[in-house]
C-alpha cells in the first residue's frame, strides 16, 4: 500500500484536503437554495461519499506489495481488528451527525458563519484529543498558538454575522420603505417580479421581508440545537480515526498489524454510510419541522441537481481520506488544520450566494479579520507537523 512519509507530502495532502472539504458545502447549500429537498440531497451525497472511500481503499491500499507489518487493503478485511474497526466505525457516525446537523444550520446562519463556529469548536476539541493520542510528536509550543488563533477566528467571525445581520436589517427596511412610498415603483417599464428580485438580492436569497422573517421562524430554532452538536460531533471523529489506525489503547491482539489508513476509512465511510442512508429515509416518510414529506420513489426520479449532489460526496469522501493520510504521516494535530475550511467556503459564500453583499465597512473590516486569522490558524497548525516513527 501507498504511504505518506514524508512532512511535504502530508502538508500537500492536508491542503488539498483544505480546497476539498471547503468546496462540498457550498454545493449542498446552492442546492438548498434551489429548493432541492434535504433528504434527497443528502442520499445522493452519501452514496457518492463511500465511493470516494472505496476508489481510495482499491487504489492507495492496493499499490506495492503487502507484508505482515503492513498488510494491503483485502488482507486486512479478513484480520482480527474488530477492536480498530470499531473505533473507526464510532468516528464515521459521529461524522454522520453531525454532516446531517449542517442541513439545520446552514439554512439559518449562512454558509461562512456555520463552518467557522462548527469548524473552531473541532480544532480546539480535536486537536487537543489528538496531540496527546499521538504522544505529542507535534510541536506544543507552535500547535496550541495555531489552536488559539482558531479562537480568534471564531470572535470575528461571531462580530462578522452580528455586523452583517444589521447590515441586511437596515437594507431590507430601507427597500421597504422605497416600496411604500411608491419611490420603488416609478419606473412602469420595469414589472414588480423585478422589484421582488431586488429584495431577493437584498437579503442573500430571501425574497421580502416577510419571507425572510417565515425563514427565519423555519430554521432558527433547529440551526441554534444543531450548530453546537454538529461542532462536537465534527470534533470526536479524527481522535476516533487516530485511535483507529494507532491503537493507542492496546486493544489488538498480539500480533496483530494496527489498521490503515485506508482499511480505516474504509469501515469509517461504511458507517456513515448506514447511519445517513437510515436516519434520511426516515426523514423522507417524517420529516422535521412540518417540512414537506416525500419518499423513495420520488426521490429516485428527482434528478434535479443530482449530479451536484453526487459531486459534493466525491469531494468530502476524497477530502476526508487525504486529511487522514496527512494525519497518519505528520500528526493529527496538525492535519486538523484543514477545519480552516472558512477559508474556502467563505469565497464560495460570497461568490455563489451574494453573502456580505453591500454590507457596511465595519462587516468588511472584521471579515478581513477573520480570513487573517484562519490563514494564520492553518499556516501554525501545519507548520507543527512532525513525524511518526
Amino acid at each position: 500500500m501507498y504511504v505518506v512519509e514524508s512532512k511535504g507530502g502530508a502538508i500537500a495532502c492536508m491542503l488539498l484536503s483544505l480546497l476539498l472539504l471547503g468546496t462540498w458545502p457550498a454545493i449542498l447549500t446552492l442546492l438548498e437554495r434551489r429548493g432541492r429537498l434535504p433528504q434527497h440531497t443528502y442520499l445522493d451525497y452519501t452514496i457518492t461519499n463511500l465511493l470516494a472511500a472505496l476508489i481510495i481503499a482499491f487504489t492507495f491500499g492496493e499499490i506495492g506489495t503487502s507484508s505482515i507489518d503492513k498488510p494491503n487493503f483485502i488482507n486486512q478485511l479478513a484480520q482480527d481488528n474488530w477492536p480498530s474497526v470499531l473505533f473507526a466505525m464510532t468516528g464515521g457516525i459521529a461524522l454522520s451527525l453531525g454532516n446531517l446537523a449542517t442541513q439545520y444550520a446552514w439554512a439559518f446562519v449562512g454558509l461562512s458563519v456555520t463552518e467557522v463556529i462548527t469548524s473552531s469548536i473541532t480544532v480546539v476539541i480535536g486537536t487537543t484529543l489528538n496531540y496527546f493520542l499521538d504522544d505529542k510528536i507535534n510541536k506544543a509550543e507552535i500547535l496550541f498558538p495555531g489552536v488559539g488563533c482558531f479562537l480568534i477566528a471564531v470572535c470575528f467571525g461571531s462580530a462578522v454575522h452580528s455586523s452583517n445581520a444589521a447590515d441586511n436589517k437596515a437594507k431590507l427596511t430601507s427597500f421597504s420603505n422605497d416600496y411604500e412610498d411608491g419611490s420603488a415603483i416609478k419606473d412602469e417599464s420595469v414589472s414588480e417580479e423585478t422589484y421582488a428580485n431586488k429584495a431577493e438580492n437584498l437579503e442573500n436569497g430571501t425574497p421580502t421581508k416577510e419571507k425572510a422573517k417565515i425563514r427565519d421562524c423555519r430554521f432558527s430554532d433547529r440551526a441554534r440545537e444543531q450548530k453546537g452538536n454538529k461542532g462536537v460531533c465534527f470534533s470526536l471523529f479524527s481522535p476516533a480515526f487516530n485511535l483507529a489506525t494507532n491503537d493507542q489503547w492496546h486493544k489488538l491482539k498480539d500480533g496483530v498489524p494496527h489498521l490503515s489508513v485506508y482499511a480505516a476509512f474504509f469501515y469509517f465511510s461504511v458507517s456513515c454510510f448506514l447511519i445517513a442512508i437510515i436516519l434520511n429515509i426516515s426523514f423522507l416518510y417524517h420529516p422535521v419541522l412540518n417540512l414537506p414529506k416525500s419518499s423513495l420513489k420520488a426521490y429516485v426520479s428527482d434528478w434535479n441537481g443530482r449530479r451536484w449532489a453526487f459531486l459534493a460526496g466525491l469531494l468530502c469522501g476524497f477530502g476526508n481520506g487525504l486529511q487522514f493520510m496527512g494525519g497518519q504521516a505528520a500528526g493529527y494535530a496538525a492535519a486538523d488544520a484543514v477545519q480552516a475550511l472558512p477559508l474556502v467556503s467563505t469565497f464560495w459564500g460570497v461568490l455563489l450566494f451574494g453573502e456580505y453583499r453591500r454590507s457596511s465597512r465595519r462587516t468588511y473590516v472584521l471579515l478581513v479579520g477573520m480570513l487573517s486569522m484562519f490563514i494564520v490558524a492553518v499556516s501554525v497548525l501545519m507548520a507543527s507537523s512532525g513525524h511518526r516513527k
